[in-house]
């Protein structure tokens, strides 16, 4: 039978101990579900997979505010036990001192990769600007819920052009808070998404334009996930 959607969030969102994504969209009163709440948390994109695989990626940071580099992350996905079916899932978010301990995620069906690179996130942003990761990670949710701008794009894969979607959000523009951190306040996220993708996540990015240079000056902080066989984080509007 096929999940719920309720069965789905709790998989890809309440599972995640310790990591409260639902607190903030659990405030407001019951509504209809924005199509990135779906795409991000209720979609089950390990349907078509079959365990035991390993979906890897590569996360680099660039920018003038702090020092540039590159790691990988990777998604371990098993059997669920005492089913078989797909997944519980164990994540490596970077290495060495820039490792982020994660708890492993058992019986997903969304792919936690968006909500480790979330996480982690938000616990450099309280790093940054001496805020809480909690009101961070509430006014994501909260954008996801109510302002994300979404297009269809074009992917490049593996040699190949994939169709997908795109979702942007930026949460901290009408923050009526953004004065405690206006360096960061401009900060943009997008969520490249394909079903063609295994674990449907191509990409995610999360970007900083110094506003004090204007538009077209180097970004600020840009950090980026890609799956690997992805180029690069260049997707043209679909047709």
């Amino acid at each position: 039978m096929r999940r719920s959607a309720t069965a789905l969030i709790a998989a890809g969102i309440v599972v995640l101990c310790g990591f409260p994504w639902a607190a903030a969209r659990a405030e407001e009163p019951p509504k209809e579900f924005s199509p990135a709440e779906r795409a991000l948390f209720m979609t089950d994109q390990f349907a078509k997979l079959r365990p035991p695989m390993t979906l890897r990626y590569r996360f680099q940071r660039s920018g003038s505010l702090e020092p540039a580099f590159e790691d990988k992350v990777s998604i371990a996905l098993t059997a669920q036990q005492g089913s078989g079916r797909c997944c519980d899932a164990a994540g490596e978010f970077l290495s060495g001192e820039r490792r982020v301990v994660l708890p492993p995620v058992e019986g997903a069906s969304g792919n936690p990769v968006t909500l480790f690179f979330l996480e982690r996130d938000v616990r450099e942003m309280e790093r940054l600007t001496k805020g809480k990761s909690a009101y961070f990670r509430k006014r994501i949710r909260m954008a996801i819920f109510q302002g994300a701008q979404q297009r269809a794009v074009t992917l490049s894969y593996r040699g190949k052009s994939v169709p997908g979607q795109e979702f942007t959000i930026t949460p901290y523009v009408d923050d009526p808070n953004r004065p405690r951190f206006e360096q960061l306040a401009n900060k943009r996220y997008v969520f490249t998404l394909s079903e063609a993708i295994p674990g449907g996540v191509y990409g995610i990015r999360a970007l900083v334009v110094d506003a004090a240079k204007g538009a077209d000056a180097p970004p600020l902080l840009t950090e980026e996930l890609l799956i690997d066989g992805a180029p690069g984080s260049s997707a043209k509007t679909g047709s």
